[in-house]
């Protein structure tokens, strides 16, 4: 568990997208107690990183473990050199509803959002 004050708030979750969370775990039946919402990135995409947003019950030793609006959240360190300062969002609107990031190290992002460069 972190205890660095700069790496507990290294990612934050908006209330909006912690009940979109929330609901996700509900409408999956999945045990709120036990699952965790894994945050990274992923070499791919159009502009080279892919973010990556999973619920699993699978956690590695070497994971930070944030908490933030009642979502536990688990991020492996080499995400986290990418992630420090990331905003995950959640966006309802009539172009479309899903998770956003904002990323402030990002030199270039895609069209879509998903991806980016740093």
């Amino acid at each position: 568990m972190s205890t660095d004050a700069t790496q507990e708030q290294a990612v934050t979750l908006t209330e909006l997208a912690a009940k979109e969370v929330q609901t996700i775990i509900a409408s999956q039946e999945l045990d709120a107690e036990k699952v965790r919402l894994r945050i990274g990135v992923k070499g791919g995409g159009c502009s080279g990183f892919s973010y990556l947003l999973d619920l699993t019950e699978t956690q590695k030793e070497t994971d930070e473990v944030f908490e933030q609006h009642g979502i536990k959240i688990i991020i492996d360190p080499k995400s986290l050199l990418y992630l420090a300062g990331v905003t995950v969002d959640f966006k309802d609107e009539i172009m479309g509803r899903g998770f956003v990031f904002n990323n402030p190290n990002a030199s270039s992002s895609c069209g879509c959002g998903s991806s980016f460069s740093v």
